[in-house]
Parts: structure tokens; C-alpha cells; sequence
């Protein structure tokens, strides 16, 4: 009995080429890479083809989101342009409680406005790009989410809460198991 003999059925296991090695004398980096094993498709018959349905909330909910930042921005232009034509009026002057108000600075308030304008026009970008976007957007989107839960704690307390609530609902849907099947899907 002779163990090198290659049929013997007894005898010792050849070497086999590992998965993803070259075979012997095949260069390696020529030809198409190798397939995963049919069991093992990263995207396969489980991609979703419909958006799910936290991932579409997370889509609406930076609509609104849009919508109120429209919103903000009108009453912030309302108040600072208020703010500046009463400055100037001189029967306004003697009034104590009216002069706490006029101590606020209307380059913030306009400063505000251009915050809230460009916060919404970020949003409604990002939420046109739930059927197109990839894993970028995704993450994207989800930095967005945290950023907006911050500042409605901080800066815009009273306010920020519906912003706060609607980020944070969008940071887990987009970032849950659901929302990553979906930006990670194949696009043909």
C-alpha cells in the first residue's frame, strides 16, 4: 500500500487550494474574482424590493421636519424684522418690557433664519435620496438624526422637541436592521 499513490483512498489527503487562493501556477489578481457559495449571498433572495415601512416613516418624518424648518424660518423673519421696525419707533423707547425685547439682536434672529432655511434644504435632500442613496446616505442620514436630536435638547429646548422626538424615530429606523437591508440593497 503506497501513500502516494493519488488514488488511493487510504492514503494521506492531497492539498487542496484554500478558498480565494490561485490554484498552482495561476498568477493571482488575473481573471474574475470567485462567487460566494450559493448559500452565501451577502444580497440575495432576502433584498427587499419595497421599501420597508419604519424606513418610509424615517422619509415622511424628515418631511415634516422640512415643513416645520419652514415654518421656524417664517416666524424667526416675522420676529426680526418686528424687532427692527420697533427699534425705531421713539414712542416704543419709555417701554421697559418692550425694551427686553429690543435688547435681542436681529442679526442672530436673521442668522436663525438662515440656520433653519439651510437645516430644512439639508433634510429634504437627504429625503429624496431613501429610493437612490446607498450605505453614504444612510450614514448620512444618520448623523443628521443624531445632530437634530442635539440641538433640540440644547439651543431650542421648548421648541426642539418635536424635533428631538422625530430625529431620534429617524436615527433608528434608518440605522436598524430594516434600514440597512435596505440602503445595502442591489440596484440593477
Amino acid at each position: 500500500m503506497s501513500y502516494g499513490d493519488p488514488n488511493n483512498p487510504y492514503g494521506a489527503p492531497q492539498q487542496q487550494p484554500g478558498y480565494g487562493q490561485p490554484p498552482q501556477g495561476q498568477a493571482p489578481g488575473y481573471g474574475y474574482p470567485q462567487a460566494p457559495p450559493l448559500g452565501q449571498q451577502p444580497y440575495g433572495v432576502g433584498a427587499p424590493q419595497t421599501m420597508p415601512g419604519n424606513v418610509s416613516a424615517a422619509r415622511v418624518m424628515l418631511w415634516v421636519i422640512v415643513g416645520l424648518q419652514v415654518i421656524g424660518a417664517g416666524i424667526f423673519a416675522v420676529a426680526a424684522a418686528t424687532i427692527n421696525a420697533a427699534q425705531k419707533d421713539d414712542s416704543l423707547k419709555d417701554n421697559s418690557a418692550f425694551q427686553q425685547l429690543a435688547d435681542y439682536s436681529t442679526g442672530r434672529l436673521w442668522a436663525l433664519v438662515v440656520f433653519a432655511i439651510a437645516w430644512g434644504v439639508f433634510a429634504a435632500v437627504l429625503a429624496t435620496k431613501f429610493t437612490s442613496g446607498g450605505n453614504g446616505a444612510r450614514i448620512t442620514i444618520l448623523v443628521f438624526g443624531i445632530i437634530t436630536a442635539v440641538l433640540g435638547l440644547w439651543p431650542f429646548t421648548i421648541v426642539g422637541l418635536v424635533h428631538l422626538v422625530l430625529a431620534v424615530l429617524i436615527a433608528c429606523f434608518v440605522g436598524g436592521s430594516k434600514g440597512k437591508a435596505w440602503f445595502n440593497r442591489p440596484r440593477y
